[in-house]
């Protein structure tokens, strides 16, 4: 990773906005910046120094995976950032949403009080937003580690089988072919269930003429993947075909729409529109994406009320879905990229209607 341009941005933030230095305590916004891949510690980034800090725990593992000028200890967080700042000389502070109101209270409280403290979100997301391509590799084997897990799986499809049997086995298949962990809760959601978007694996077995929905990711070297697939058991209702054939086309739509320059509200439209189209707008409650990184769920947000406008290196989702109670449900997610030239979807598993065949 080329951690010295990913500082830079990070210091022209600060000339952007007229800062002397930023605060950052989000696990992946640390990681994006100077390596430390632990759950404990904190950055402080000026024009001058990148410090980084962290407690007894992690110093050893600090000292072999951070790229910074300094490396410390704390005690008390707080405190160990305080020491920092003043040592700086600095006046103008920026902090990231998320902070710990008790660390943030420990700051204001026992720092100078000359010190001005100046919230920060869209701006610290900006720097995660567009993906260099090494990080765009590594979303992208976690993309095919989904088509050999479910590839692996496949066969096991049949009725009788329960959710969390399925979910289980997905993780392991995933894990074992080189996953550092699965990005979430594996959802399978079947028949009825299916009407519940984040439907997680139950103990409910599957049964013919049922559609099962199967939200799916994973993580390698700390990039995720997202993927969404809707399969038939055996033949299904005219209504559940019907269903998956409007998100299926409301999903080529917004794909097929995804180039630099369109607003990521646009993109929520043309989905929401033909699903409308269809009939079934009051089934379509959540926005049409989101984007993957170091986190599952990070920037930007693909909705109604995005103020984004898609731009090259962007990775998120297009996930529309139909949840309609009583019947049953489909989603059908994936991740694409977006280039100079237009996108590259980077999910691999085929979207067109699948029925598992029963012996």
């Amino acid at each position: 990773m080329n951690y010295s341009r990913r500082r830079q941005k990070a210091v022209d933030l600060l000339t952007q906005l007229k800062l002397d230095a930023l605060v950052l305590c989000h696990p992946e916004n640390i990681r994006y910046l100077c390596g430390f891949t632990g759950s404990e510690g904190a950055l402080i980034v000026s024009t001058e120094q990148l410090v980084f800090l962290t407690d007894s725990r992690y110093t050893t593992q600090a000292r072999s995976e951070v790229v910074a000028d300094k490396i410390d200890e704390y005690r008390v967080k707080g405190d160990g950032v305080i020491a920092v700042l003043t040592s700086l000389a600095v006046e103008r502070i920026g902090f990231e949403a998320g902070l710990a109101v008790g660390v943030f209270n420990d700051l204001r409280d026992k720092g100078s009080s000359g010190w001005v403290w100046q919230h920060l979100h869209d701006e610290i997301q900006s720097l995660r937003l567009r993906k260099s391509t090494d990080e765009i590799q590594l979303i992208s084997t976690a993309a095919g580690l989904n088509l050999a897990g479910f590839t692996e799986i496949r066969p096991m499809l049949r009725p009788g089988v329960r959710e969390t049997e399925i979910s289980l086995a997905l993780e392991f298949a995933m894990r074992k072919l080189g996953a550092e962990e699965k990005a979430f809760d594996i959802i399978v959601a079947s028949g009825e269930r299916g009407a519940m978007p984040h439907g997680v694996a139950s103990d409910k077995l599957l049964a013919e003429g049922e559609l099962v929905t199967i939200d799916f990711g994973c993580r390698c070297a700390g990039y995720h993947s997202d993927e969404t697939v809707t399969l038939a058991v055996g033949d299904v209702s005219d209504e559940l075909r019907r269903i998956y054939a409007t998100v299926l086309e409301a999903h080529d739509r917004a794909l097929a729409a995804v180039a630099p320059g369109i607003a990521l509200s646009e993109l929520d439209r043309v989905a929401r529109d033909y699903i409308s189209a269809c009939g079934y707008a009051e089934y379509f409650g959540h926005g049409l994406g989101h984007g993957v990184g170091l986190e599952v769920h990070e920037g930007p947000v693909v909705s109604s009320r995005s103020k984004a406008v898609a731009d090259a290196g962007m990775v998120f989702t297009v996930e529309p879905g139909i949840y309609v109670p009583g019947v049953g449900g489909v989603r059908i997610e994936d991740m694409v990229l977006v280039t100079a030239e237009g996108h590259r979807v980077l999910t691999k598993i085929p979207k067109t209607f699948q029925t598992i065949l029963l012996r």
